[in-house]
């Protein structure tokens, strides 16, 4: 089932809003080629945390 306008797994409700948003984000789209809803629930929320901290990571090296 693909999340949507505040919808998301439960898992990810205690997670930073921005973090949230993203990981749904890549949830959905893991979900429609993958068709797990497991593999998309965790790989959205490892990616986002990855994406962040990469994004982290850049501004400190300005």
């Amino acid at each position: 089932m693909p999340w949507y306008n505040g919808d998301y797994p439960p898992s990810y409700k205690n997670q930073p809003k921005k973090i949230r948003d993203k990981a749904t984000e890549i949830a959905n789209e893991v979900l429609k080629t993958t068709g797990n809803e497991g593999e998309a629930i965790a790989t959205g929320l490892k990616q986002a945390r990855l994406h962040f901290a990469k994004k982290k990571a850049a501004k400190t090296k300005d």
